[in-house]
């Protein structure tokens, strides 16, 4: 089975401030964008540069309960650092 290439992010500031968003930089949405993943919302398409300007790193016991979730649905995942 192939492996998907995420990135684990956290977003920071307020609003969505701790929440986990899965970034898939090879899955093209098109218009620049690529697919993401969030436990509310789900799948949707993100601008790669925007997210990494306002998110951070992901610890690895941060991305657990996403990574499942993601992994439940299907997903075989290869866990990246950056794109």
């Amino acid at each position: 089975m192939e492996k998907t290439k995420v990135v684990f992010r956290v977003w920071k500031g307020s609003g969505f401030k701790g929440d986990v968003i899965a970034l898939f930089p090879e899955l093209d949405e098109g218009s620049g964008y690529c697919t993401s993943y969030e436990h509310v919302g789900q799948h949707s398409g993100a601008d790669y540069r925007m997210m990494i300007r306002k998110t951070r790193p992901a610890a690895p016991f941060e991305i657990e309960p996403l990574k499942q979730e993601l992994e439940s649905i299907g997903y075989n995942l290869l866990i990246r650092s950056r794109r």
